[in-house]
């Protein structure tokens, strides 16, 4: 995933509301949103890397849901970093029971997260209330386990890409104010979906002074810097686009009403029509 603005506790129609662009090789297999069922029993809904079996966004019936991006850097990828997937996984499966626990034990490992590759993730539990992100770079930068990036993440409208939480991306900015806008002024969830689906298709690349500074030629961060990513030159792009929003009856937001959750994923697929899965579910709302 590269791209995701979500809103958690701004709207009391709309308690959470989730849009995501993932951008990967188009050569890479990908298994599209459907439910399945890990080792442990525990019943997921996400997509799938083909070649790792990792996702990028997955939640489960209960209301836990994780989503991540890759921190760009420059340089090639370790042969011996874990996939990045594997973290969403384990927030899904349960193995840990918050997600402050979850990243002490990635910090108090044996090589202490340095089996992956730069990371953000975020964490949400539906029932408890909580979300949290974390990321393993500190500016671009490995550092030390200590000095992750790591924080709770109070009601608000966030965005994140390829860099830290909130880093002001043209990108990022253009996707979180259209989510926040979109929010006030949608009468009804179908306009909150068009709205958000028009930004997630955005094709509209950055003048050059507004790129940022990975350590990648500025080429590829041209290319890279639009909402909808189309790289031809490199076979890379947009592989899925997904919209989650969890709507409140009544606008009741409390733990006797049960959330409607609607998710729409759209796979897109090099000079092919784009698939779409859809999934409706409910989550014990807080």
């Amino acid at each position: 995933m590269c791209l995701i603005a979500w809103a958690v506790g701004m709207s009391s129609r709309w308690p959470l509301v989730i849009a995501a662009n993932r951008d990967e090789y188009w050569a890479r297999p990908t298994l599209p949103m459907a439910p399945w069922t890990t080792r442990s029993g525990q019943r997921i809904t996400s997509g799938r890397d083909g070649q790792t079996g990792g996702t990028w966004m997955g939640m489960t019936p209960a209301g836990r849901i994780a989503f991540l991006t890759n921190v760009r850097e420059a340089g090639g990828l370790d042969p011996l970093w874990r996939s990045r997937g594997e973290l969403v996984t384990r927030w899904l499966e349960g193995l840990d029971s918050s997600a402050e626990d979850l990243v002490r034990a990635l910090q108090s490992g044996a090589r202490g997260g340095r089996e992956f590759g730069g990371f953000n993730l975020v964490l949400g539990d539906v029932a408890t209330g909580e979300w949290h992100w974390v990321s393993n770079r500190l500016d671009g930068a490995r550092v030390p386990p200590e000095l992750w990036p790591s924080r709770r993440l109070a009601p608000g409208v966030y965005g994140v890409s390829n860099a830290a939480l909130n880093t002001p991306w043209p990108k990022t900015v253009q996707l979180t104010a259209t989510l926040a806008d979109a929010l006030t002024c949608s009468d009804t969830s179908a306009q909150l979906e068009a709205a958000l689906w028009s930004a997630l298709a955005s094709r509209v690349r950055c003048t050059p002074h507004q790129l940022p500074n990975t350590g990648v030629p500025q080429a590829t961060e041209l290319a890279l810097s639009s909402v909808c990513v189309d790289f031809p030159e490199m076979a890379y792009g947009t592989r899925s686009s997904t919209v989650l929003i969890a709507s409140a009856p009544q606008g009741q937001v409390n733990r006797s009403t049960p959330w409607a959750v609607s998710v729409e994923e759209h796979t897109h697929a090099a000079g092919a029509t784009s698939t779409v899965q859809r999934l409706a579910t409910t989550w014990q709302g807080i």
